[in-house]
């Protein structure tokens, strides 16, 4: 499944929020995230901007696969195979 290309950080922290995330600070532009799923704290900053840069995007969905501990196309899979 190809990246989508104008996700948002609003739009993220929704479709994240399955996964456990939650919105613990913000700090100018930028979502501090933590999900505790995994028995662990995982913290994840993205920014809060219209459209999330391409690269941005996969080093936060690989950051949050190792996390979760599946693959990359599993956890697009289950953020937006609709």
């Amino acid at each position: 499944m190809k990246l989508p290309r104008d996700i948002s950080g609003d739009e993220l922290v929704k479709r994240l929020a399955r996964f456990g995330y939650h919105i613990t600070r913000q700090t100018g532009s930028h979502l501090r995230l933590t999900s505790l799923v995994m028995d662990t704290e995982h913290h994840l900053t993205i920014p809060n901007h219209d459209s999330i840069k391409v690269g941005t995007f996969a080093a936060i969905l690989g950051e949050i696969a190792h996390y979760l501990q599946i693959d990359r196309e599993q956890l697009l899979e289950e953020l937006f195979g609709d």
